[in-house]
């Protein structure tokens, strides 16, 4: 074994996991060394990503001075500012080098926790500041292209299913992680007197083990505070324990040097989200000029020129070389295709608990006029936060088991099969929502809605598997890895579709709708999957 390879605090030049002799020998130590370690800090970024879906219901609770329509809001602006940080950070890692990437991009982390424990300790404050917040958590949602793009560059083709279903699979654990810890971790004074006075619940809330009663002190500030404590030791272990791979990061140049790439490319992408938030948010966070599909395309359109635009000197030249992957049709069916994965599982965890809280809370009852009220509380309403969790974790449980079933299989299969249920299991989730919206007694849905909600977790972590498969045989090795991260920065843009979607249509007394177009646009790319994958004279059969 070369002193390069043993030595996993310095870079490596030779990597040759393809050979197998070496791979043995001396690579695949390395590799999952550096996958073992990624998949903690993923973890990280994906529960400081999607906390605001949780810490919103508890907003809610605890009777903060915001409407519902601007705590939705809140989750959708954390969903597209992770999905834009995704952009540049696709490119990262042959800029930047691995191990600087995952390094310092954990290290960020700490800011949006630490940021958001204050704030939360401050009810009075304006929404803008919580605004912000969420904003800057989307750090953690554009940290997982760089780590995908990162391990892909360490596992031989052969395994590439089963590595990268791994990584994302229990680096997915991190939305189950949150909503499990968050709400634990706010019922007790868990810093003393430094985390602050506790909060007094003014509607029930719950956790994993069952209802939390009003009047219950609450510590909501822990909800950012808490990932304080893993992500310091965690932002350690991947600066001693990562490697830069060079023959994938060329010219990474002095540690300080890349982090300087890497803060100013994060930095740029906050800019394009800014802006189109701006023009899509409603008064008074902003001019309400714009629908979400226009607004959606613009904020890509916008974050790639800025890219193009911006960068300069041997930066430059790697963001054009990496450009490359736009011309290659594959890129544009893939992405299509992970947005029916990764993105229905995201957006799906970024909505489901805010949807409960306001389809179940609350008793569906026509009055004396006709018209349809939602004011009454429901006794027996279940608890966002005591059933949020188990679609997200079957989700992510399942992910490494599509990847090692596509290794077998192949993946567009495996994608084929799972976007039959996700039609079917839609349309289902739409008829039960429409009967519990229209029920005094919604209660009595519930468990087929979690029920058919699981149903489309499984099958969307089964089909992200299946997708990391296709895309690591369809690509060679520099190209992989910005693939992997470009479709999962548009598969993120899931997290703030999904919420504005069922949050208008739950409004509108129409939630089933949204349900519906899901149905739809599964059944196009089903059709999209044989076309490219699977038909008789398809160009690569179900790689």
């Amino acid at each position: 074994m070369s002193k390069q390879v043993s030595n996993h605090s310095v870079d490596i030049a030779d990597w040759q996991p393809e050979d197998a002799r070496y791979w043995e020998s001396a690579g695949k130590k390395v590799a999952y060394r550096n996958l073992w370690i990624s998949i903690p800090a993923l973890l990280c970024g994906f529960a400081i990503w999607g906390m605001w879906g949780i810490i919103t219901v508890q907003m809610l609770n605890l009777g903060f001075p915001f409407t519902q329509a601007e705590l939705f809001t809140l989750t959708a602006i954390a969903g597209i500012s992770g999905a834009t940080m995704r952009i540049p950070a696709s490119f990262l890692i042959r800029m930047a080098g691995g191990r600087n990437t995952i390094f310092l991009t954990t290290a960020m982390l700490l800011a949006p926790a630490l940021g958001t424990g204050l704030a939360l300790q401050h009810p009075e404050w304006p929404l803008w500041v919580f605004q912000l917040m969420a904003l800057w958590s989307g750090v953690g949602g554009g940290n997982f292209a760089s780590s995908m793009s990162n391990i892909s560059t360490f596992f031989p083709k052969r395994l590439q299913g089963t590595a990268l279903g791994l990584n994302a699979g229990l680096g997915n654990f991190g939305v189950t992680t949150m909503q499990i810890v968050i709400p634990l971790v706010m019922t007790v004074g868990l810093f003393g007197v430094l985390g602050g006075d506790a909060k007094v619940l003014v509607k029930d809330s719950g956790w994993i083990f069952g209802k939390i009663a009003a009047g219950t002190p609450t510590y909501i500030q822990n909800a950012g505070f808490a990932w304080l404590l893993s992500l310091v030791p965690l932002a350690a272990l991947c600066w001693w324990g990562m490697n830069n791979l060079k023959s994938v990061s060329p010219a990474t140049g002095h540690p300080v040097l890349a982090f300087a790439k890497i803060t100013y490319l994060y930095s740029l992408a906050f800019l394009p989200s800014i802006g189109m938030l701006y023009l899509y948010l409603p008064a008074p966070s902003g001019l309400g000029v714009l629908n979400m599909w226009v607004a959606i395309p613009l904020d890509i359109v916008a974050s790639l020129l800025m890219m193009r635009v911006a960068a300069f000197g041997a930066m430059k030249e790697n963001v054009q070389k990496q450009f490359a992957i736009f011309s290659n049709k594959h890129t544009w069916s893939l992405t299509a295709l992970y947005v029916v994965t990764f993105g229905s599982f995201i957006g799906f965890s970024m909505a489901l608990p805010l949807a409960i809280t306001v389809i179940f809370g609350v008793q569906h009852i026509v009055d004396v006029q006709g018209v349809l009220q939602h004011t009454l509380k429901n006794p027996n309403a279940p608890s966002a936060l005591t059933y949020a969790w188990i679609g997200p974790f079957v989700g992510a449980a399942v992910r490494p088991v599509g990847g090692w079933i596509s290794d077998k299989l192949g993946g567009s299969i495996v994608t084929q099969v799972i976007s039959v249920v996700m039609v079917a299991a839609s349309v289902a989730v739409g008829y039960v929502m429409q009967q519990a919206y229209h029920s005094a007694t919604p209660e009595q849905y519930f468990p087929l809605f979690m029920g058919l909600f699981i149903v489309l977790f499984a099958a969307s972590g089964v089909g992200n598997g299946s997708t990391f498969r296709t895309i690591g045989v369809i690509y060679d090795r520099s190209q992989a890895g910005p693939v992997l991260g470009w479709t999962s920065a548009v598969a993120a843009y899931g997290a703030f579709i999904a919420p504005v979607l069922i949050g208008e249509q739950i409004k509108a007394g129409t939630p089933q709708y949204a349900f519906y177009g899901f149905a739809g646009f599964y059944a196009l790319c089903l059709v999209l999957n044989w076309w490219f994958y699977l038909r008789a004279g398809a160009e690569i059969k179900n790689p």
